[in-house]
């Protein structure tokens, strides 16, 4: 039994029931008895499967429908939607269990079908809650792997951090800010399993978050309440639109203003071994009940294929039958010359505009997001990987290097990224590109611009701030930008909230002074964002972690893709060198593309 504090965190536990472990010996433990003997498991159950579009979502008792009109017809997923909670009221369980370690996949799903069947002869007494099983596999495999051998029709999400080197260096500042490396396994110190948690594959939804207003405190509120310190791999997974204002076109309608989804079956990819866990999820207030939840977990298990293939990083050539750029290139400079006749009137408060291009794709066979972004991995070590796709929805996918915050309980770090040059072909050639880079006016203009906007939203709600280094660079494989890291410690855990509404968007993907910059690509842009360009990533109860959604694309069945690239403009632009800068930003997708029409 948990006992909470008035606004719902759980401050103490019995220790068999929520396990803190640092080590993959600690995942071994078997904490929870499966005593009872093994049943089967329910009929299927019987959704219904009339398609309905998405825009009237159906809520009936407080349960939400999602579902979405496709060329094919799917079943509806049901579970209820977080947002419709009262947040200030405390969950009444929120625990981890571990059970023993499983050699193999097939094992580890043989002993979760165990441990629900023994949850449903013992249910619990309380309302509310959120029970994470997890089973530990000592062999190593990647969480893209289970993804890709899961049945493609379910809703599914995929988080991967970046690489070491990146990570290390907003670690060393965290800990400073921390005052510790306290490696108990809340998420914080190196050893912690939060911690070494390379990336995360989920599919189904224990509970989701979604709905058309914009991103409040009230719906932040509703998904902390489900978070606990003591269960630090129970997150929400999900993303925010860029501009929740704009007029949503009919491929984002079933993201709503913002989506997140904490997993019903989740694969962990660790430093070292791998986690296989079940969540249930469930309250009595949103008629969503204990049976509710562990009857749809049972259902999806029997659908997670155990038998996990190690995808191939090469993606099947696809013909472009039609190609559309919105806008085109004649509209482009036209939109360029906008922004640079208003950032040069004396009495415009403009200084730069973040413009941004859709180019839509028709191929001849359907592009699977997973096998995308498994390639777009070989040359994003140094970038976040994510996938995001609600029931019967595209796949918002992207591969992008930019961090809109790390959380690790107070202390907090962003990164400031601006300005674009090409790798250089040669080791002389790419030194001569950064050395231009680092003395350009124009570009040092558009990175002080990010830096500094930053810097004041962290000092608005931290202490200690600091700016590692003031200007550096940063090389990615195709394309290299200014850098620095900006770091502070947040007053309280309310912070994170404002911190998050106030530094999205950046003025790296939308402009300076914000407000301006987002009115004037609301008047510009002829394309609808989503959630390109806002925020994705992870909240979790003792950390969190935000990337920027750029490098970015929507893949919808029928062979449909979107691909979204900006670029910022500050005075001295040249329209054609920023849409060369947009061709060069896409190409990690395009190349996989056989282009066979030319694109409009």
């Amino acid at each position: 039994m948990f006992l909470f504090s008035s606004v719902g965190r759980p401050i103490a536990s019995k220790p068999y029931n929520c396990i803190i472990f640092t080590s993959l010996q600690a995942l071994c433990c078997p904490l929870m008895a499966t005593a009872a003997p093994p049943r089967l498991l329910c009929p299927t159950l019987d959704w219904p499967r009339k398609s309905l579009p998405f825009a009237a979502s159906i809520s009936t008792n407080c349960r939400t429908v999602l579902s979405y009109k496709h060329r094919m017809r799917r079943s509806i997923s049901l579970s209820m939607n977080g947002c419709e909670c009262d947040p200030t009221a405390p969950i009444g369980i929120a625990e981890t269990r571990t059970l023993p370690v499983a050699l193999t996949t097939a094992s580890a799903m043989e002993q979760l079908n165990l441990a629900i069947a023994s949850l449903n002869a013992s249910p619990p007494s309380a309302s509310s809650g959120i029970i994470r099983l997890q089973v530990p596999i000592p062999e190593n495999m990647a969480a893209i792997d289970w993804l890709h051998s899961q049945d493609p029709l379910l809703p599914r999400c995929y988080f991967s951090r970046r690489s070491a080197l990146f990570r290390n260096r907003s670690d060393l500042l965290l800990e400073s800010l921390n005052g510790h490396c306290n490696g108990n396994g809340n998420g914080d110190g190196p050893s912690s399993v939060s911690n070494r948690l390379v990336s995360v594959a989920g599919i189904g939804s224990a509970v989701f978050f979604r709905h058309l207003r914009p991103f409040s405190f009230h719906d932040w509120s509703s998904i902390r309440r489900f978070l606990s310190m003591d269960s630090p791999l129970i997150r929400a997974y999900g993303a925010i639109r860029f501009d929740a204002r704009s007029k949503t076109s009919s491929e984002w309608e079933p993201f709503g203003s913002f989506y997140f989804v904490i997993p019903q079956v989740e694969f962990d990819e660790l430093e070292e071994g791998s986690v296989l866990a079940a969540t249930i999820a469930w309250d009595d207030s949103l008629s969503w009940t204990w049976q509710n939840a562990l009857n749809n977990v049972e259902a999806l298990i029997r659908k997670v294929s155990s038998l996990v293939g190690r995808l191939k990083r090469h993606f099947p050539e696809a013909s472009v039958l039609s190609s559309n750029h919105y806008p085109d290139e004649t509209n482009w400079e036209l939109a360029v010359n906008k922004v640079l006749h208003s950032v040069c009137q004396d009495e415009s408060t403009l200084t730069k505009v973040v413009l941004a291009r859709s180019t839509k794709f028709v191929t001849d066979i359907d592009l699977d997001p997973v096998t995308l972004l498994a390639c777009l991995q070989s040359e994003g070590k140094d970038s976040y990987q994510f996938c995001i796709q609600p029931p019967n929805a595209p796949a918002f996918i992207g591969n992008t290097p930019e961090q809109l915050f790390r959380r690790s309980w107070l202390s907090i770090s962003s990164e400031a990224l601006a300005a674009t040059r090409a790798r250089g072909a040669t080791k002389a050639l790419d030194l001569q590109i950064e050395q231009e880079l680092l003395s350009s006016p124009k570009d040092i203009l558009e990175f002080s611009i990010v830096r500094d906007t930053i810097r004041d939203k962290l000092k608005a709600v931290c202490d200690n701030v600091v700016v590692e280094p003031e200007l550096s660079v940063r090389k990615l494989p195709r394309v290299q930008h200014l850098n620095a890291l900006v770091a502070g410690k947040l007053r309280s855990e309310d912070d994170e909230y404002v911190l998050l509404s106030s530094l999205h968007p950046t003025p790296a993907v939308c402009g300076f002074p914000m407000e301006d910059a987002r009115q004037f690509i609301a008047e510009t842009e002829s394309f609808d964002r989503g959630m390109y360009a806002g925020p994705v990533g992870w909240l979790g109860g003792g950390g969190s972690e935000f990337a920027v959604g750029i490098r970015s694309a929507l893949i919808e069945k029928g062979g449909k893709a979107f691909f979204y690239a900006g670029t910022g403009i500050v005075e001295g632009s040249d329209p054609s060198l920023e849409w060369a800068e947009l061709e060069m930003k896409t190409s990690q997708f395009t190349n996989y593309l056989k282009q066979k029409v030319a694109v409009e």
